[in-house]
């Protein structure tokens, strides 16, 4: 067992002014290690980038199917979106679909971190909703799951119908029993699991096909909602949406809080897991730019790869003071 390398440096003109420490995976679909940096086996609480496994038993169920969700919908449940008019117009309009409202979601209320609609909320003297959350859309889908199984009203509780479920998905495709749970920022277990069984499970995902059995079928279905609607699930000007774009649909991209991250890539056959140990995003976006580059399936040049990796930092005068790079060991 190792410990974490470095994967992200920051430069102050000839200085090394500062290091992101971190662990990766990559995996293949037959549950092996092709490459890895730092410990594989780290315990990880992976947060929002296990949507996607959380949103495979609203498919698997049929209650997606016999409520009609379509690819945007697919993609809101694993999003973290911005609160967005582009995001709350759609999650509460779905909402309106189960006869339900803001109310019935126990993800609690957050500042959409969209300024436009942030700045419209302060001009009409409103407080932001939940479902300005950025977990609401996943939250819809709980809530879908829920109306389907004939489930009580509060799905976050882990004795939920639904959240046994999520983990029963979990623990199948990652391949571990899981050693346990947090809470997450919208109320949510988020389960456990080693770096390896989270990159395992981004390989089944990419590995997956529609027609292929009930689970494979959920998770291409989930992965290609995903690249196909990348301003849904995060928004303008993040990672997950802008480099997704910049990889015309090839590859499928998650963050997690605390600076995970994950990618699907379906040509490849291959599951990517990381993260940076010091929670920061700035060095986790910086990473999985690296890995992607790496692989082939971005290019270094393109906006959205040199907004985050090889970056100019510009001091308030516009004076380039230094960069960010990518850490020792991708070198």
């Amino acid at each position: 067992m190792s410990g974490a390398v470095p994967m992200a440096e920051i430069w102050r003109g000839p200085f090394l002014e500062s290091v992101h420490m971190g662990h990766a995976v990559i995996c293949g679909a037959d549950g092996e290690i092709v490459e890895a940096w730092g410990n594989p086996n780290e315990v990880v609480m992976p947060r929002s980038s296990s949507k996607m496994l959380q949103a495979l038993p609203l498919i698997e169920s049929g209650a997606a199917d016999a409520h009609g969700l379509n690819t945007e919908q697919l993609a809101l449940a694993c999003a973290s979106h911005q609160g967005a008019h582009i995001h709350t117009d759609r999650v509460n309009a779905w909402l309106a679909t189960l006869g339900l409202s803001d109310a019935d979601f126990r993800c609690g209320a957050q500042e959409p971190t969209d300024r436009a609609a942030m700045e419209e909320l302060i001009r009409a003297g409103e407080k932001p909703c939940q479902v300005h959350n950025n977990c609401s859309g996943k939250h819809a889908g709980f809530l879908t799951l829920t109306r389907h199984l004939k489930a009580g009203p509060e799905y976050v509780d882990p004795s939920h119908a639904v959240q046994k479920a999520c983990l029963s998905a979990f623990e199948e495709v990652t391949g571990e029993a899981s050693p346990g749970f947090g809470i997450d920022g919208c109320s949510a277990p988020n389960f456990a699991t080693t770096l390896h069984g989270m990159a395992r499970a981004m390989a089944f995902f990419a590995a997956s096909e529609e027609g292929a059995g009930t689970r494979a079928s959920a998770a291409a279905r989930l992965r290609k909602a995903m690249v196909l609607h990348p301003e849904l699930v995060a928004g303008e000007g993040r990672a997950c949406t802008e480099l997704m774009r910049a990889m015309n649909g090839r590859v499928a991209l998650k963050t997690g809080a605390e600076a995970f991250f994950i990618a699907i890539v379906p040509e490849k056959k291959l599951g990517i897991a990381l993260k940076i140990v010091d929670g920061s995003t700035r060095g986790s976006e910086a990473a999985i730019t690296a890995l992607l580059i790496r692989l082939g399936l971005l290019d270094a040049e393109h906006p959205a790869a040199r907004k985050r990796l090889n970056a100019p930092i510009r001091n308030w005068n516009g004076i380039e003071t230094g960069s960010i790079q990518a850490g020792s060991a991708f070198r």
